[in-house]
C-alpha cells in the first residue's frame, strides 16, 4: 500500500463507504498497515467531517454512518490544473477573502500523492498579475448565488449618487465581473425595474425567506443587454 497518509486515508474511506462494518484486523490486512495506523487514518477521517463510528474491543470495527458521501476528489491531473489556476486568479481578485486560501489548503491535505505534486506544480508556475478589481467576499457571492438558485430575493443597503443609503429589495439574475469591477444585476422590486448594483457598496447583504416567480430577464444576453445601454440602445457595429 501506498505510504503516503493522504492516499492511505482515501483509500480506507473508500473501503467504509460499502456501508458494512469493517473489522480493524481486515482494514489493516487491505491497507498494508498495523491496526493501530488504521485507528489513526480513522481519526483524520474524523478530523475532516466524516462520522466514522467505531465498534471498540479486542474485535474492534469501523463503519462510516448510513448517507454519508466520499466527496468528488477524482479528479484527473488537468482538471485539478484548472481548479488549481481557476483559485489563484479569485485569490487576486478577492485579496482580503481567505476563502480562497484555505481552499488551496484543503484540496493539498486530502489529494493523493500524485495530484498533490500536480497541484503544487501548477500553484508555482500560476501567476496572476493585481487586477484593478474591487474586493468581494465569497460570503456575498454565496448569498447571491443561493437566491438565484432557490428563485429568491435579497434586501441591503445601497447607497445612491449623494451617497445617502437606502434599503433595496432585488430579485438577483447574476453576479458579473466587469471593466474590474464586480457587479450584481437584479430586478429592483421598488422601482420595477432592471438595475446593476456595485457589489462592494452593497451593505448587510441578506436573504429573503420564500420563493418567488423571478422577472423574465428582458434581452437575449448580458452583453448585448450591457452595449445597447440596457436594451434602449441599437447595438454598436462596426464598418
Amino acid at each position: 500500500m501506498d505510504a503516503d497518509p493522504t492516499a492511505r486515508t482515501l483509500h480506507l474511506l473508500m473501503l467504509l463507504h460499502s456501508g458494512a462494518d469493517w473489522p480493524a484486523a481486515t482494514l489493516a490486512q487491505r491497507l498494508g498497515v498495523s491496526v493501530r495506523t488504521v485507528r489513526r487514518d480513522a481519526q483524520r477521517l474524523r478530523e475532516l467531517g466524516y462520522d466514522v463510528q467505531a465498534r471498540p474491543g479486542p474485535g474492534s470495527s469501523y463503519r462510516l454512518r448510513p448517507g454519508v458521501k466520499i466527496p468528488p476528489l477524482l479528479f484527473s491531473a488537468d482538471e485539478i490544473s484548472a481548479v488549481i489556476a481557476g483559485l489563484r486568479v479569485l485569490q487576486t481578485w478577492l485579496p482580503e477573502d481567505p476563502v480562497t486560501s484555505s481552499a488551496l489548503l484543503k484540496l493539498d491535505q486530502v489529494l493523493p500523492r500524485r495530484l498533490r505534486q500536480r497541484a503544487a506544480a501548477t500553484d508555482l508556475a500560476t501567476e496572476v498579475l493585481q487586477q484593478p478589481a474591487t474586493a468581494i467576499t465569497s460570503t456575498s457571492i454565496g448569498v447571491i448565488a443561493d437566491a438565484i438558485a432557490n428563485n429568491s430575493r435579497i434586501a441591503f443597503h445601497y447607497p445612491d449618487q449623494r451617497n445617502e443609503s437606502s434599503t433595496r429589495l432585488v430579485e438577483p439574475y447574476r453576479h458579473i465581473l466587469r471593466s474590474g469591477r464586480w457587479y450584481l444585476i437584479a430586478f429592483d422590486l421598488d422601482r420595477d425595474d432592471w438595475r446593476t448594483f456595485c457589489i462592494d457598496r452593497m451593505a448587510e447583504l441578506t436573504p429573503v425567506p420564500g420563493t418567488y416567480q423571478p422577472h423574465e430577464f428582458p434581452d437575449t444576453s448580458i452583453e448585448h443587454w450591457l452595449t445597447t445601454d440596457f436594451g434602449r440602445a441599437p447595438q454598436r457595429t462596426s464598418n
